[in-house]
């Protein structure tokens, strides 16, 4: 295809400098898509990433972008701001990639959906742990253990992160729940560990557990899933290499070459509302 040009919203985040890397400065030839624009955030962190990428439009604002770009990439850390950002180039018609979280609440999930209805365009959001090789290997593995009986997701994540809270980071877990056992999921249990949360819930009979484990001062657990079938269990953790970022952004140049969404807007949404019901627990837990 000919060569995509993208914007960036959400420059604190890391990934942005990680995605840069990979489209401007390695440039891999099977992926078509350059970074052209950034918008600004703290002065330094803004000329760093354009002198990189050898990025010469710098916008104040992400609306200065309508109309002039093939599409966006919101990589803000904060959830709650990803609708501003992703509707009104979703409703001109302009592909968005929202980085995880798709958003902090349902309501905004929804509605960010739907823009992409209305402007009949593609839309995509996910952890990049949903495309590593290790979650490959789990699904995979699925198959060889008889009929799914339970999954469980372990990984670091802390409901009083100052972006939205459980969805900074439990988005990884929630979402390579959703890539293992993909569905609606049905009666939504929090409870309270000493040191974290647990999330459990089902999706056509299988028990799904989301385990969020707050970091302490020593460190914090890997990314694990588990599955037990009817014959067998398969466990791996699941490790982020240096390259974890590329695999989304591959996912993402596909999504605007062949125009069709990577994720189903069921996968979408469904692990916003588990993450919802963990911050609605979490916040009645602690009055």
């Amino acid at each position: 295809m000919e060569t995509k040009n993208v914007a960036i919203v959400g420059i604190e985040n890391s990934h942005a400098e990680e995605i840069i890397r990979y489209l401007n400065v390695e440039q891999p030839a099977d992926v078509p898509v350059r970074v052209v624009a950034l918008v600004a955030g703290e002065d330094e962190r803004t000329r760093e990433l354009a002198e990189l990428g050898g990025i010469e439009r710098i916008v104040a604002a992400s609306s200065d972008l309508l109309g002039s770009i093939d599409a966006l990439i919101v990589t803000s850390r904060d959830g709650a701001q990803h609708r501003a950002h992703a509707v009104p180039f979703l409703e001109a018609g302009t592909p968005v990639w929202v980085d995880k979280p798709l958003a902090a609440s349902v309501a905004d999930a929804q509605e960010i959906v739907a823009a992409a209805e209305r402007g009949g365009v593609a839309l995509t959001s996910s952890s990049a742990l949903r495309w590593v090789a290790d979650t490959d290997a789990v699904a995979e593995s699925l198959r060889s253990i008889g009929e799914l009986q339970a999954v469980t997701v372990t990984g670091p994540a802390d409901a009083s992160s100052p972006h939205s809270g459980i969805f900074f980071y439990g988005i990884h877990i929630a979402d390579v729940a959703q890539r293992l056992v993909p569905g609606e999921p049905e009666d939504i249990d929090v409870q309270r560990l000493p040191g974290g949360v647990v999330a459990r819930y089902r999706v056509d009979g299988v028990l799904v557990t989301l385990e969020f484990i707050r970091p302490d001062g020593d460190g914090q657990v890997p990314f694990r899933a588990t599955a037990v079938g009817g014959h067998g269990v398969v466990g791996r953790d699941i490790v982020l290499g240096a390259d974890y970022v590329q695999p989304g952004v591959d996912a993402f140049a596909r999504m605007l070459a062949s125009g069709e969404r990577p994720i189903p807007e069921a996968q979408l949404l469904a692990p916003i509302a588990v993450l919802e019901a963990v911050a609605r627990a979490e916040a009645t837990i602690s009055v």
